[in-house]
């Protein structure tokens, strides 16, 4: 395993790569690679605060877009397996370190303005398999998760695999998300079941306000994110396109010298 400790530019033999362009920081940052053409992209201007990363396979990619608002800062802990993609939106913020998983080739795709509590997970795997003992077939294979732009998912929720959350949502306290979720609505329960349409939030918190009060204040309203329920507007799956594989040479070394010679004429001879 080799383990990187600052987020910097970074590439080493096995064509592991770290992507970014900003401020060299050292501050909980704990990056792992345990295989092979791996990329970490993080924009020069996102607001990393907690950050650990390890890469299970090879060919897995994880994006971090950039941070613009004031938001709480970028906490994660990611893990990405072989073929497997992570994205994350701009100006999300996360007020803890939230767990995202992604393994045997599925995504899982963060929108813009998402805002996480704490001791939330985002899960495409169970991490262990589980077979029907009759069939002896796997029941829990691993499944992408699309999460829409501006969802306010609360403390203690879990998301898990093959599931999709509309813009503008809310997931509630200790909720667990084994459904599609539509655009602007409460969210609640294990699993979760949608209890109000037609909602709307905003980040402004109400700790401060006076009894009342009238809300939104002026400026506070995100225009684009006020709209009704729509059951058919979750956000679709994305495609997820594997990085292209390194050729692998033929271990030729270790076979007879005749042997050699036969299949050096026969490379030579293909080009």
């Amino acid at each position: 395993m080799l383990q990187v400790r600052k987020l910097e530019p970074y590439k080493d033999d096995q064509g592991n790569e770290i992507v970014y362009s900003g401020e060299v920081r050292e501050e909980k940052i704990d990056i792992r690679f345990k295989g092979a053409n791996n990329r970490l992209v993080i924009a020069p201007d996102a607001d990393v605060k907690d950050l650990l990363v390890t890469f299970t396979g090879d060919n897995g990619e994880i994006e971090i877009e950039r941070t613009t608002k004031r938001r709480a800062g970028l906490r994660f802990e990611l893990r990405c397996g072989h073929e497997s993609r992570i994205r994350i939106g701009e100006n999300v913020g996360c007020a803890g370190r939230t767990f995202l998983s992604a393994v045997e080739g599925v995504s899982v795709t963060i929108g813009a303005d998402v805002m996480f509590a704490k001791h939330i997970e985002v899960r495409g795997d169970d991490t262990h398999p589980i077979f029907d003992v009759r069939s002896e077939k796997r029941v829990n294979p691993s499944q992408s998760i699309v999460v829409g732009e501006h969802v306010w998912i609360a403390k203690h929720a879990v998301v898990m695999g093959g599931v999709s959350i509309g813009s503008g949502s809310v997931i509630g306290f200790r909720s667990i998300v084994t459904s599609n979720i539509p655009n602007n609505c409460i969210a609640v329960g294990a699993p979760a079941r949608v209890v109000r349409r037609n909602i709307a939030w905003e980040r402004p918190e109400v700790v401060g306000r006076r009894p009342n009060e009238l809300y939104p204040r002026k400026g506070e309203k995100s225009e684009p994110y006020w709209n009704l329920t729509d059951d058919d507007a979750s956000p679709a799956a994305p495609v997820v396109k594997a990085q292209p594989r390194k050729k692998q040479r033929l271990l030729v070394r270790v076979l007879p010298g005749p042997v050699r010679r036969v299949a050096k004429k026969y490379r030579t001879a293909k080009k």
